[in-house]
């Protein structure tokens, strides 16, 4: 830990806005209105090479069977680490998947990965992007390999975990120390919540605020705004993915699909599963009129979700203090 004691006296030294951001000490920080994360780093320790290490393997493409594709490929921090404008991801050899690449942020509090809820563990949650035919089509072993023959790697894993050997295991524990640090909590939402520095809503955020707490709240529960249960909200009368019944094999499980946070959904287009909405609008009147009998539809939903126009507009408004600015541009999180 002597380099990073040094950097970190030398950080000091500096003036704040001398201090770049390699420099400054690396920590997990739940912000005062979030509930305890699932996650924690006891087993997995926070250091800022470890860090560092994690934040270049999600951005390296020569991890691809085709050295084209990062996981930062398809989880872009512009778009809060969604994949913007594409409907599904996008892999080597121009290989399209069936599902949206969901945003990447506040994953501490997930106790599970990915639209049918797959994964139960977030250093795991990378293997699947290693091995999808549609992804990154590769191997862990393959991984491993190139790594050990890539300049600077050994020198970087020496840093991090003390030894230049490299294995799967350091190799996801350092993904999930950068995956997991991205925490999205200062949004104007927030801010107001923490009634920080007299920040409130507008009148029309205000009335969102009170419409989306009687309308929509009962799956996308604050503060995180998702309740992390799998369901249809009738998209199609027979869905073409099978959803979560994919994993546990029960029928009342088919068509139905993680409830997506809805935090900074201003820039996580499209939307839904499959991406099929490119606009909130589409997202709302979807909600207000395009909702279909499917077998297994969330019976809350039996009705659709009735709004006017002024309705969705406020609705809108409010979704929008849901953006944190400062992560978005945080370049802690940046590729370069």
């Amino acid at each position: 830990m002597l380099f990073l004691s040094i950097a970190l006296m030398y950080a000091c030294s500096k003036n704040e806005d001398e201090i770049t951001p390699e420099e400054k000490k690396i920590s997990f920080t739940v912000p005062s209105n979030f509930p305890a994360p699932t996650y924690n780093f006891e087993d997995n320790e926070l250091t800022n090479d470890g860090f560092a290490l994690g934040k270049k393997l999600f951005y390296e493409a020569r991890l691809s069977a085709d050295k084209s594709v990062s996981c930062g490929s398809c989880h872009q921090q512009f778009a809060a680490f969604a994949n913007l404008d594409h409907k599904v991801s996008h892999g080597v050899d121009n290989c399209q998947g069936k599902r949206n690449a969901p945003p990447l942020f506040n994953l501490a509090w997930q106790k599970a990965f990915f639209w049918d809820g797959g994964v139960k563990n977030l250093e795991t949650s990378p293997l699947n992007a290693f091995t999808d035919a549609c992804e990154m089509k590769t191997d862990l072993e393959t991984v491993v390999s190139v790594l050990k023959n890539t300049a600077p790697y050994p020198e970087l894993f020496r840093k991090a975990f003390g030894t230049p050997e490299i294995n799967s295991q350091k190799i996801l524990k350092s993904i999930t120390q950068f995956m997991g640090v991205l925490v999205s909590g200062n949004s104007k939402y927030d801010q107001v919540m923490r009634k920080q520095n007299g920040v409130s809503f507008t009148s029309t955020e205000l009335a969102g605020y009170n419409l989306f707490k009687e309308k929509c709240s009962s799956c996308h529960t604050e503060p995180l705004f998702t309740d992390f249960t799998y369901r249809s909200n009738g998209l199609d009368l027979v869905s073409v993915d099978e959803g979560r019944s994919h994993i546990t094999g029960v029928k009342t499980d088919f068509g139905t699909f993680r409830i997506p946070t809805l935090r900074n959904i201003e820039y996580t287009g499209p939307y839904m599963h499959d991406g099929q909405f490119y606009s909130l609008d589409e997202v709302l009147e979807h909600y207000n009129s395009g909702v279909k009998a499917s077998a297994n539809l969330d019976p809350r939903l039996k009705n659709g979700i009735p709004l006017s126009s002024a309705e969705k507009e406020q609705i809108k408004s409010f979704l929008k203090t849901l953006t944190d600015n400062e992560f978005i541009k945080n370049k802690l999180f940046s590729e370069s």
